[in-house]
């Protein structure tokens, strides 16, 4: 890496570039919540539960995408809008049995909670472990 790369950090700009997108699948009614239970029977799914004003909740998403390393076949990412659609958050901490927290990740396995964290503590490695 070059002088100006290393102050600028030029060079890490393709490394992004190069990412391809996360497959999220935006919850938008109620009703996905159920397709998301019967589908975690035979597949691990996962809501990320995100602020879109909140520069926190952007920074755990940055860092979620950039370190996930899982392929579409391995587990179903599902994103929540929070700011639009606090009614399916607030079924979601029901039907999960989780406390409603911003920006908030929620593993779905057999129909059950196996794994959900908030700030800080939200990594997609954790999910290796229910794959």
């Amino acid at each position: 890496m070059g002088l100006f790369g290393k102050i600028f950090r030029t060079e890490n700009k393709e490394s992004k570039e190069e990412k391809q997108a996360l497959p999220w699948q935006e919850i938008t009614t109620v009703e996905q919540l159920n397709s998301i239970v019967e589908t975690s029977k035979t597949k691990t799914q996962a809501i990320f539960k995100h602020s879109t004003r909140c520069g926190i909740s952007k920074m755990v998403i940055n860092n979620f995408e950039s370190s996930f390393d899982l392929t579409e076949d391995q587990v179903d990412l599902y994103y929540l809008d929070l700011l639009n659609h606090r009614d399916i958050s607030s079924e979601i901490a029901a039907k999960f049995q989780v406390f409603h927290e911003s920006p908030q990740f929620i593993v779905i396995r057999n129909g059950e909670t196996v794994h959900h964290a908030s700030h800080s503590m939200i990594t997609p490695q954790v999910l290796h472990q229910f794959i």
